[in-house]
């Protein structure tokens, strides 16, 4: 037999059981045997390491069956090898990576503490990175109780925008403006010379005229952890659109390098040589002029800030947050904390924290005449699941005239803030420092806060207010204490239980709002009744009895605010209750909280 007819035979034996094959299924198709359950046939396939000159073996079809369509078979569909397994899952972790590597290197390289780029860097796995980013952007978050983060978008806002203004050869988030607008957002002013040309010194600069390369000065009015009124100035040295951050104001001078051109006012007069600007060395060659004689002097302010402004902020009162987290407290300073909520809206609730301190825990020191005590306040709001959802941290300064601090001393100072969170439970961490004593104190609590639901009447606290005014319409909703059109400073009951504690000589006021009141379908205003009872706890005698209705209350919704005032010298020394009940005459409900306190 000769090597040319065997292949020949083994093609003309294929040929006939692929012929046989078409007939079988042709046969099986019209005799109505073929499976009508609409399911795919078992399709077998061939391992693809198989040699290519070893036959695979042909099965025989039996009768009535479908044969497994190999040939035709959807590629997506058929089984991976395992090499190919290992090449699909080599090639994921190389693209999640340079997903991972592009969120260090591009996206937070500019707000990214050294700390938190060093932890992320050994962290072993993806998961570990997921929890890392979610937790970096939820650290920035100012709303934590929201689902949108402010932070975070406002983040990617500035990327987009820089790299849509500042791009010049390189991406607009690598530029040096680029990197200031997105760590610190837009200048509160910019002074642009696009185009360079003729520029008249200021007398800080030297004064005279010269002319520049393009330059643009930034100033912002205030950057946190850097200052007030902080000027950054960007040079275009090359022409080209590459603004750069500059610490030598002299370097958008054209003419700095042309003798006898771009003089200062005392060069022009003589008073100067040009080339002392490169003799004396230094920071800056701006040159001599009469009001930037101490420019040697400065130039350790201009790198300090310049450094700053390579950093992201820093926490203000690292101390104050490492003793919420390690709860060890070896010298206790006594405070008290109120919290009061407030609706905003369906899901927000204001929640007002009043912090008093008594004068006679702080120390005093004497500074130019005037005794001056300092407390630093750092508090924390975190969800069951630990998850921060507000902090605060401030500094509270008391000015006393040295004959006054005696008198001073039997007094409180108060510190008030707001913080908008979710209905739900929390947990209050609040430390207060004083300074001058190095001494501190801690107070938590699990905080509840309320649901104001729209569909029953409702309150707020009830606040019991030492100090209760109208503000100007510029200052509606801002500044401490305020709360919507009103000004209303909480007096805070101390600790130990017992009731906020008025002097006969001082007013009583009451402050509350009142949710979701009904509306008459007639009038379309509602129609309710509100009593004062102010009651003697000792005695429960009635000593004040107040009824009055939304008809006298003029332009009335479905919330209204309701604000009294009492003089304590009306009552005697003693414990007092006071309940204020709203009887709702459309929806048929009633609410009446009370409070307590005492009169001395």
């Amino acid at each position: 037999m000769s090597r040319v007819g065997m292949p020949l035979r083994v093609l003309t034996i294929s040929f006939i059981a692929a012929s046989i094959l078409t007939l079988g299924s042709l046969a099986a198709a019209q005799d109505g045997k073929a499976d009508t359950s609409g399911q795919p046939p078992a399709v077998t396939t061939t391992d693809q390491s198989t040699p290519a000159d070893q036959a695979a073996p042909v099965a025989s079809p039996t009768p009535g069956s479908q044969a497994s369509p190999t040939p035709g078979t959807d590629p997506l569909k058929r089984p991976l090898t395992d090499k190919q397994r290992r090449d699909n899952a080599k090639s994921l972790k190389q693209e999640l990576g340079k997903t991972y590597k592009k969120w260090l290197d591009e996206d937070v390289r500019w707000i990214i503490s050294d700390e938190e780029r060093a932890a992320f860097k050994q962290l072993s796995n993806d998961e570990e990175r997921d929890q890392f980013i979610e937790a970096f952007w939820q650290r920035r978050d100012p709303t934590p109780d929201t689902v949108e983060n402010e932070f975070k978008e406002e983040h990617y806002r500035r990327i987009a925008y820089a790299n849509e203004h500042y791009a010049a050869g390189i991406p607009g988030w690598k530029s040096d403006r680029g990197r200031m607008y997105i760590m610190y957002g837009p200048a509160d002013e910019i002074e642009s010379h696009p185009s360079g040309g003729t520029y008249d010194r200021p007398p800080e600069e030297g004064g005279g005229t010269t002319s520049t390369y393009p330059f643009e000065d930034w100033r912002y009015r205030y950057l946190e952890g850097i200052g007030q009124e902080v000027i950054i100035e960007f040079v275009d040295s090359c022409m080209c659109g590459d603004y750069h951050m500059t610490m030598d104001r002299s370097e958008k001078d054209a003419l700095l390098n042309v003798p006898g051109a771009g003089l200062t006012m005392y060069e022009q007069m003589g008073m100067a040589d040009k080339a002392s600007r490169f003799n004396t060395g230094g920071l800056e060659r701006l040159g001599a002029g009469p009001f930037n004689q101490n420019l040697q002097s400065k130039q350790f302010d201009r790198l300090e800030q310049f450094a700053k402004l390579q950093a992201p902020p820093p926490v203000k009162f690292k101390d104050l947050e490492e003793v919420v987290r390690s709860k060890m407290i070896v010298n206790l300073m006594p405070f008290d904390v109120l919290a009061d909520f407030v609706k905003v809206t369906g899901d927000t609730v204001l929640v007002p924290v009043t912090i008093s301190v008594k004068n006679r825990d702080i120390t005093f020191v004497n500074k130019d005449g005037v005794q001056r005590g300092t407390v630093n306040i750092f508090g924390r709001v975190t969800t069951l699941t630990g998850k921060i959802a507000q902090t605060f941290e401030d500094t509270v300064q008391v000015d006393v005239p040295a004959e006054l601090l005696p008198k001073v001393t039997e007094n409180s100072s108060v510190y008030w803030k707001a913080l908008p969170l979710r209905p739900g439970r929390y947990r209050f961490d609040v430390v207060v420092k004083d300074v001058n004593g190095d001494r501190k104190g801690t107070w938590s609590k699990g905080v509840q806060v309320p649901e104001f639901s729209e569909d029953r009447l409702a309150v707020s606290s009830l606040i019991l207010a030492d100090q209760m005014e109208p503000v100007a319409a510029k200052n509606v909703g801002t500044g401490s204490f305020v709360i919507g059109t009103t000004k209303v400073r909480p007096r805070v009951p101390p600790s130990d239980g017992k009731p906020a504690v008025f002097k006969r000589n001082q007013k009583l006021n009451f402050w509350m709002q009142v949710y979701n009141l009904g509306v008459d379908d007639k009038t379309h205003k509602p129609s309710a009744t509100v009593e004062y009872d102010v009651t003697n706890a000792a005695t429960n005698k009635q000593v004040v009895h107040t009824v009055e209705s939304t008809d006298q209350m003029g332009n009335v919704g479905d919330q209204m605010t309701l604000e009294k005032s009492l003089s304590a010298a009306n009552l005697e020394p003693g414990v007092y209750r006071i309940q204020i009940k709203v009887n709702d005459n459309v929806s048929k409900q009633t609410v009446d909280p009370s409070a307590t306190f005492a009169v001395e």
